[in-house]
């Protein structure tokens, strides 16, 4: 187990903040020692609730060469034929994960392939499982495409604790399996889009985990 890259910065930040205001209190306000004590106390919880959330386990998928891992820790709160407008234009399968702010929160490539489409919008901040969320928020699309042709749609969407997306891929790059392509900051949505007849191997309701559940599997 490490931390995440995304949250060396702010842990350290956080780190000296809290001290600051600790000594602060320590020096300017001797007699207020319950104040002290329960800003220690609070510091120490937030802190560690931190540290788990930036936490990255080490994960490495044996998924089959036909099969998608899911993206993310959370829970799938969507599975749909919808009509995606964005890239492809037509009818595709919808699978939604929502990650509490209790998940890791590294976001995996579900299959390898090269990078067609990356493109950042920005937009709302609805809570993450708002059905307009997809469409509406502040959100990131990247497209990957297998050798054998087969596309899959990946969106990283802020919620309402969420306001920083953060992707790593450009177009033209290739992902392999166990790549990361990206991180959300303090829970929200990832959606997948797969094309129609993909065999669909979650259900609502199901706990994924990123990198590691099998999320789906194309047809030949």
């Amino acid at each position: 187990m490490t931390i995440h890259k995304e949250g060396k910065k702010i842990l350290l930040g956080s780190l000296l903040t809290f001290t600051i205001i600790l000594i602060a209190v320590h020096f300017f306000l001797p007699d207020w020692k319950w104040l002290f004590y329960f800003l220690l106390a609070a510091f120490i919880v937030l802190y560690i609730l931190f540290l788990q959330f930036f936490r990255l386990p080490q994960r490495t998928n044996n998924a089959g060469a036909d099969q998608l891992v899911a993206p993310c820790d959370g829970k799938v709160v969507v599975i749909e034929e919808v009509e995606e407008p964005e890239y492809f234009h037509d009818r595709r399968i919808q699978i939604s994960i929502f990650m509490s702010p209790l998940n890791v929160h590294a976001n995996w490539t579900v299959c390898e392939g090269d990078v067609r489409y990356v493109k950042y919008h920005k937009g709302l901040y609805l809570v993450a499982w708002h059905p307009k969320s997809s469409t509406e928020n502040e959100r990131t699309t990247v497209v990957v495409e297998r050798k054998q042709g087969q596309a899959v749609l990946m969106r990283q969407i802020a919620g309402a604790v969420a306001r920083r997306i953060v992707y790593y891929v450009n177009t033209g790059d290739r992902l392999e399996r166990n790549h990361q392509f990206g991180f959300i900051k303090f829970g929200s949505r990832v959606d997948i889009f797969l094309p129609v007849g993909t065999k669909v191997h979650v259900k609502i309701g199901d706990v994924t985990i990123g990198n590691e559940t099998i999320l789906a599997e194309w047809q030949s």
